[in-house]
């Protein structure tokens, strides 16, 4: 008899009331509207794929500047591709160390900020920079677009063919990375396209003439 009369009270006590169907559906629609309406930052991502084309773009121009210049007085192919891979490796270290000390020094600012203002939310500090990230995106952005003028010249023996070669794909490269900076920048993409082909046209061609007046002048 004792034994039923406990299990009558589990049963009583596990016996919990459960909100209405209605009550639980609406609260589930408040959830969802609630994530939905949270604002999603495509400005900051959009600054971190302008930065990430912006570092490419010089990786390119640099190092196909390089090797338009050492292809001026070398018509040596081994000579042209070492000149460009050590621009890579010297571009990507120096983007790298000079993104992350900018990064440090603005997480320095802000980490200071916060221990002023210690009633922040959780969610600035996670926002916080991180240089480490910010130093690899850079020298991989960088090494991407030296790749480029690269990869054009590795196969190709002949002098001339290589170098039409180097600045055709650099050229479409430079008319790429103007469009799509332009792009995530909302400016006017031909205008754009343009002004960056004519700068990396420009750095090629003086890169590559005063290479040959000082290696032909015998210095």
């Amino acid at each position: 008899m004792s034994t039923l009369n406990q299990s009558s009270s589990l049963n009583n006590c596990t016996k919990l009331p459960l909100p209405p169907h209605d009550q639980m559906t609406s609260t589930h629609n408040n959830v969802v509207d609630e994530i939905q309406s949270q604002p999603f930052d495509y400005s900051k991502r959009a600054q971190w794929l302008r930065a990430a084309v912006l570092g490419a773009n010089d990786g390119l121009v640099s190092t196909a500047s390089l090797m338009m210049g050492i292809g001026a007085v070398k018509h040596d192919v081994k000579a042209m591709i070492l000149t460009g891979f050590a621009g890579l490796i010297a571009g990507a270290c120096s983007m790298a160390i000079g993104e992350f000390v900018s990064v440090y020094s603005q997480l320095d600012i802000e980490m200071a900020h916060i221990r002023r203002n210690k009633d922040l939310e959780e969610e600035e500090r996670e926002k916080l920079p991180n240089p480490l990230q910010a130093a690899a995106a850079s020298a991989l952005a960088f090494s991407i677009g030296a790749m480029v003028p690269l990869l054009a010249a590795a196969f190709i023996r002949e002098y001339r063919v290589r170098l039409g070669v180097v600045v055709a794909a650099v050229t479409m490269a430079l008319v790429g990375f103007g469009w799509l900076g332009a792009e995530l920048g909302k400016a006017p993409t031909v205008r754009s396209a343009v002004r960056v082909l004519i700068g990396g046209w420009t750095a090629m061609a003086v890169t590559f003439g005063l290479t040959k007046l000082i290696g032909s002048s015998g210095l």
